[in-house]
């Protein structure tokens, strides 16, 4: 059997023993994963321990992965451009690791998981997540604080936030939107939470959610996913922060992505830091200042038809 399916095989076995069929993760703890590989956050809050927990701790090690690998091979693809002084092109966006910006490359990638259960619900297979991800080898993956959520936010720490996905799977969804509401990303910060479709109380949530969005308009966006074929434990609500949503434009009409000025710069930036002697990181930190300047200097010279990015 393939090393990695043997681990996909493990991986599976374990998270098995924690998944209680009444509470109906089934379907939802892949798809968190999946959304992990999506956003890549850095810093994640789970509230409520259980069947999820090991796939969050497991796409957030995957993902750091990843992007080890895609930083090294941007900078590879792009070592025969700094060599030459050639301009970025089409062929450097569609070669492997393809379509990257290499600005969200410039900082390493570490990310967190801090979950929050005081082990108070008997049917819930908390208790034993701690064991499991020990199993896993993700134990070091996750922060575990033992406490309900009215006591546990204080004791995040300040270099913590903001949270950057929220995982909600407790009855503390109506609190949690009114008194953590800031500590997740203006920036495009994600909440998902459980079941709040299908009965009375979860339906008088949605509705207090919707009016909060038609008195904040362009605060955030929300989103319910309904499994209608189950009777409860049957959806999944997604609200995402927009307040201090930056806005991102890669590309000109017809797609032509804008290869000059920051995206040059910063792809330069990781070349040479894979061309220096010193460890990569240290490198980065050392060249950020002056891919910035360079930057600003490609935006103060006249225009030759290669538009800046924004």
């Amino acid at each position: 059997m393939p090393r990695e399916a043997a681990s996909d095989e493990r991986f599976r076995a374990v998270v098995e023993r924690l998944r209680m069929p009444g509470m109906g993760t089934e379907v939802v703890a892949p798809l968190l994963a999946s959304l992990i590989h999506l956003v890549r956050p850095r810093r994640v809050l789970e509230i409520g321990m259980g069947h999820t927990t090991p796939y969050l701790a497991r796409a957030l090690a995957e993902v750091e992965e990843l992007v080890a690998a895609e930083t090294e091979g941007l900078a590879r693809k792009t070592l025969p451009y700094l060599a030459d002084g050639r301009e970025l092109d089409e062929e450097w966006v569609e070669a492997e690791p393809a379509l990257l910006t290499p600005s969200e490359y410039l900082e390493p990638f570490r990310p967190r998981l801090v979950a929050i259960d005081d082990f108070s619900d008997s049917g819930s297979s908390a208790p034993q997540v701690t064991r499991a991800l020990d199993e896993l080898g993700l134990a070091d993956r996750v922060t575990v604080v033992n406490a309900d959520l009215r006591n546990a936010v204080e004791r995040l720490p300040e270099e913590w936030r903001p949270i950057d996905f929220a995982w909600v799977d407790a009855w503390d969804c109506l609190y949690f939107f009114e008194n953590c509401w800031e500590l997740i990303d203006p920036d495009g910060g994600i909440v998902v939470m459980h079941y709040l479709m299908t009965y009375p109380e979860g339906e008088a949530i949605l509705r207090y959610i919707a009016e909060s969005q038609r008195l904040r308009p362009g605060e955030f966006e929300v989103l319910s996913l309904l499994e209608s074929h189950k009777l409860r434990q049957n959806s999944m609500t997604v609200l995402r922060r927009t307040s201090g949503a930056t806005p991102r434009e890669y590309s000109d009409t017809g797609q032509r992505p804008r290869l000059g000025g920051r995206v040059r710069a910063d792809a330069l930036t990781l070349a040479r830091s894979l061309a220096a002697p010193v460890a990569p990181s240290e490198e980065l930190r050392k060249a950020r200042d002056v891919s910035r300047a360079a930057a600003v200097r490609t935006s103060a010279a006249p225009d030759t038809g290669r538009r800046e990015q924004a």
